[in-house]
């Protein structure tokens, strides 16, 4: 049986294509893809499974702008808030 290699904070935001900073805004306010913990304390690090990753980024896939405003009724761009 063959290990599946996890990604670091680092690689996983590569992957994605954000900083980390936002992978961690992300992760803190329960948004992004699933994540391992490797600890029980807060400051305990985190790693990713790339099949999450993809996972995540696939259920972000959309046709239209207006298929994604469906999905996510609660995103700023939908209502008028900045006309």
């Amino acid at each position: 049986m063959s290990a599946v290699k996890v990604l670091n904070h680092f690689e996983a935001a590569e992957l994605i294509g954000v900083t980390p900073a936002t992978l961690r805004f992300w992760r803190c306010k329960g948004k992004g893809p699933r994540f391992i913990k490797l600890g029980q304390s807060k400051q305990a690090g985190v790693c990713y499974d790339p099949a999450d990753i993809e996972a995540w980024k696939a259920a972000r896939k959309f046709a239209s702008t207006s298929a994604a405003t469906v999905q996510y009724p609660d995103h700023p761009f939908k209502t008028n808030q900045f006309s």
